[in-house]
């Protein structure tokens, strides 16, 4: 029997809610194949700071650190926004603690939920790309400075950070239907500048069966929500690509319907719904677990390379939607646990069938 240790980071708000829906999920994974999965739950964000008085405590990193994935809820919440520490600051530790530079997030548009976005039907129909943000450099990560008169954010990168995070958004693309658009402000930045010419450069050496398009990120913000399905594989920088990806997660209709993975160049990759903790929501059992749910099937996939279980889990979250389950978000009537529970069925009881978008890594 297969054997993997989960570290469960649930951290604030509806993040407890949707770290119960995911472990729900796992439950049924392990019953129909056969596997084991050892939790262990840990601090982070606002959470840690009640508790400790840090948003990431060294308990927690060295938690991370021994697992074979880890599995976070969400942070923040205005309760420590004045504050000395921010509960986000856990975070972007953790992230730098593992290693984690490429941020995988699909935009994926149901057919079942098509009347749901925000956009009109023919815009949406047939969505499907992936965004690779680089997740370690810019200016979330610069120097920065503060005095009573001005502040400043260093936006580094080095030659090296970009070349990573394009390799492994190439090999994706060439892997999906082979377009790759790199989204940069070389008008203005040099770090944009620098940006383009290492993507155009390992398209050019490695990658020429790729297509490569380069675009701005105030046009691509646009064209986004003027022709999604014109996307394939978007590449981007740390603080585009945290914009970009919350955009593309309302095309499906909720931003509760998105994932993420944030991987290394080792395990443990890092994974986590894209919402944010939703306070004023937290506790009421009325938030989407689908974001989560999906995410434990990139945790299967590339956490722990289990293909089969993975595209069981995505298989159950379409068959379940299709059968009409819908949370509060979506115009339903179903609570956070209880569409957890109509996926874990799903699961139980369906036959394996392919997944839906093999976004091979490296």
């Amino acid at each position: 029997m297969k054997n993997f240790n989960i570290t469960l980071l649930p951290g604030d708000g509806v993040g407890p809610e949707v770290t119960r829906a995911a472990q729900e999920v796992l439950h049924a994974v392990a019953e129909r194949f056969h596997c084991r999965f050892t939790f262990d739950s840990h601090l982070i964000g606002g959470a840690a700071i009640d508790a400790t008085g840090e948003p990431l405590p060294a308990e927690t990193v060295a938690a991370c650190k021994r697992a074979d994935a880890v599995f976070l809820g969400a942070v923040g919440g205005p309760k420590w926004d004045r504050g000395p520490r921010r509960p986000e600051q856990g975070l972007l530790e953790l992230r730098r603690a593992l290693g984690v530079f490429a941020n995988i997030r699909p935009a994926r548009v149901y057919d079942d939920l098509l009347d749901q976005s925000p956009l009109r039907r023919d815009i949406v129909a047939d969505t499907d790309f992936v965004i690779f943000r680089e997740l370690t450099g810019g200016s979330y990560f610069g120097e920065k400075q503060r005095t009573d008169t001005f502040a400043s954010d260093q936006c580094l990168y080095t030659v090296g950070e970009i070349e990573r995070i394009a390799r492994a958004a190439f090999a994706a693309a060439r892997a999906r239907r082979g377009k790759l658009t790199s989204v940069d402000k070389a008008n203005v930045l040099e770090t944009s500048k620098l940006w383009r010419e290492v993507v155009t450069r390992i398209h050019d050496a490695d990658f020429r069966d790729v297509k490569l398009e380069h675009a701005l990120v105030d046009s691509t913000a646009m064209q986004l929500i003027r022709q999604p399905r014109a996307y394939d594989v978007i590449l981007t920088e740390n603080m585009f690509g945290d914009i970009l990806s919350d955009e593309a997660s309302v095309l499906g209709g909720s931003i509760g319907l998105a994932p993420s993975a944030s991987l290394g160049a080792d395990r443990p990759g890092l994974f986590e719904p894209v919402h944010g903790s939703a306070p004023d929501i937290a506790g009421r059992d009325i938030c989407n677990p689908i974001g989560a749910i999906l995410s434990i099937a990139l945790l299967l996939r590339y956490g722990l390379k289990q293909e089969d279980e993975a595209s069981a889990v995505e298989a159950a979250v379409d068959t379940a939607i299709a059968r009409g389950a819908r949370t509060a978000d979506l115009a339903g009537e179903l609570g956070c646990q209880a569409m957890a529970e109509t996926i874990a069925d799903e699961l139980l009881r369906a036959a394996p069938r392919a997944s839906y978008a093999q976004m091979h890594w490296g």
